[in-house]
């Protein structure tokens, strides 16, 4: 459904209300009700006959999303409701009343997944529930609503991802994720959406380890498909060297780019290896979320460096 630009925003909007500053540990109330909404529209309403024995096959989607919350949290309810309550009742309820918002967060990843996957690959599903809208509406809506109340996440190839910089997201982050689609860069892939992850959650050190195989997988994946000789076990100073010996950047770039080796080696790799790679010994390192966001984007932008360079589809 499309958002409309109402009376009452275009009055915030003009008293200068609307912030710059993404919001992460906390989903307003409105939000969560405008997401209800979205969801309900994505899956369609769970509508059952009984004296056909009919049902609507939004009534399965809605629990599996119920059994994995139930399965992942390990209880019995989601809320202090009938244990045989509608599915939908529970998960929303949950989902209105819960405070924890990384839960709140697990509630919309599992359901647009679910919507993005489950929905979007059964034709059945789409003409006998008939949900309100697409899969890609709704993940579209989904991504206006969180643009629009600040919030700093994104859904994105199947998972949430935060975003500190809009400009950020939209030139490195999204492409990179457009790119690694491809099935060739599928370890890629995932080591990206696990370094996003666990930035995600605050794990700073384990983010840059993510970030480094992913920088690696996709050297290693450029060789394959260019038939070059490497090593399993090549760094990513050694997997650097090949691509330049085997001109993935012409020379004429190189002359005129003398900076490019020293960007690509002291970059993520040594970010990961000073900070999260090595034991930490006597005293305790630190890897703070400023430097690892850093690397986090530099890890995208290279990506996307190297595989628009290699040509590879």
């Amino acid at each position: 459904m499309a958002i409309h630009n109402i009376f009452s925003k275009r009055q915030k909007r003009l008293r200068g209300e609307k912030s710059e500053v993404y919001i992460y540990d906390e989903i307003p109330q409105s939000l969560r009700v405008q997401i209800i909404h979205i969801i309900k529209d994505g899956i369609g309403f769970p509508w059952y006959i009984n004296y056909t024995n009919t049902y609507s096959p939004s009534i399965g989607i809605y629990k599996k999303i119920r059994d994995v919350l139930r399965r992942e949290y390990g209880v019995l309810t989601l809320t202090e409701v009938d244990f045989d309550s509608e599915y939908d009742q529970e998960i929303f309820d949950f989902f209105f009343k819960e405070k924890d918002i990384y839960k709140i967060l697990d509630v919309v990843e599992i359901a647009f997944k679910t919507i993005d996957e489950d929905i979007r690959n059964d034709p059945d599903y789409i003409s006998d529930a008939v949900p309100n809208q697409s899969p890609d509406e709704s993940i579209k809506e989904l991504n206006d609503r969180f643009k629009e109340h600040g919030i700093g996440f994104q859904y994105e190839s199947g998972e949430l991802i935060r975003v500190d910089s809009s400009f950020i997201h939209s030139e490195v982050v999204k492409p990179t994720l457009e790119l690694l689609c491809n099935s060739k860069f599928k370890g890629a892939n995932e080591e990206y959406l696990k370094a996003h992850e666990h930035y995600r959650h605050g794990r700073n050190k384990e983010c840059l380890a993510e970030c480094l195989k992913a920088f690696e997988s996709t050297m290693k994946i450029i060789c394959i498909e260019k038939e070059w000789t490497y090593n399993s076990y090549d760094t990513s100073k050694k997997l650097i060297q090949i691509c330049l010996d085997n001109n993935l950047i012409p020379k004429y770039l190189q002359n005129q780019i003398t900076s490019l080796r020293n960007l690509l080696e002291t970059g993520v790799p040594t970010i990961r290896n000073k900070l999260g790679g090595h034991g930490q010994g006597q005293n305790i390192t630190t890897a703070n979320s400023e430097i690892t966001r850093y690397a986090l984007n530099l890890t995208g932008a290279n990506i996307i460096f190297l595989v628009k360079i290699s040509g590879i589809q």
